[in-house]
């Protein structure tokens, strides 16, 4: 009877010590297998990316971007969108009118602002913090390929106008196991009561 006994305990401390190094596993473990929830990057990436882009960093960017996006190296990438640096001519005739005010849509939103050259130096809108919310996953559409969904938002003010809000949809894809942006699209106002707008809004485009 003590012999059963003893290995009855026996099977049990083994069985016991399975189950703790089941739930120890290393890197090959199952346990590790679960993906990680990339909700924390994606946002971070995606409030980067828009900083830089308000801050006219095209560097930075460029090199958040996807290859597809940036339609070249990213160097090439940030040529492109750098201006060029202006001669005393161009200045000379490119004083900004004091009443020069953005477009707008027919909501009465305005585009992202952009800079112009004056023989001060850029001149364009003040921009606030950059915010990003909403993460969704998103389809594969025409040649973007399926990923996540970001809304960011921030505030932009014209000298002597009211600040106003701009909302931009950002597709971020993995990328070499990098979460690049290899989309964005305008988010009208009317658009923001309506299921997802980030959805809706690179669905489109």
């Amino acid at each position: 009877m003590k012999r059963s006994t003893t290995i009855s305990t026996a099977a049990l401390v083994l069985a016991a010590g399975l189950l703790a190094s089941g739930c120890s596993s290393g890197k090959d473990g199952k346990a590790e297998d679960k993906q990680e929830d990339p909700t924390a990057a994606v946002l971070k990436v995606a409030r980067s990316y828009q900083e830089a882009d308000n801050r006219e960093d095209w560097a930075a960017a460029c090199g958040m971007s996807s290859k597809r996006l940036r339609g070249g190296t990213v160097e090439e990438c940030t040529a492109k969108h750098t201006p060029p640096s202006p001669t005393p001519t161009d200045e000379a005739s490119s004083s900004p009118s004091p009443s020069f005010e953005p477009p707008t849509y027919a909501d009465g939103s305005t585009p992202q602002p952009r800079a112009s050259r004056t023989s001060s130096g850029p001149e364009r809108a003040d921009t606030g913090a950059v915010s990003a919310s909403d993460v969704v996953e998103v389809a594969a559409v025409e040649d973007h390929p399926a990923g996540y969904g970001v809304l960011v938002t921030y505030t932009y003010q014209w000298p002597d106008k009211d600040p106003e809000t701009t909302r931009r949809a950002l597709r971020l894809v993995d990328e070499g196991g990098s979460w690049v942006v290899d989309q964005h699209e305008d988010v009208q106002d009317g658009d923001m009561g309506h299921g997802s707008p980030v959805r809706a809004a690179l669905s489109g485009g």
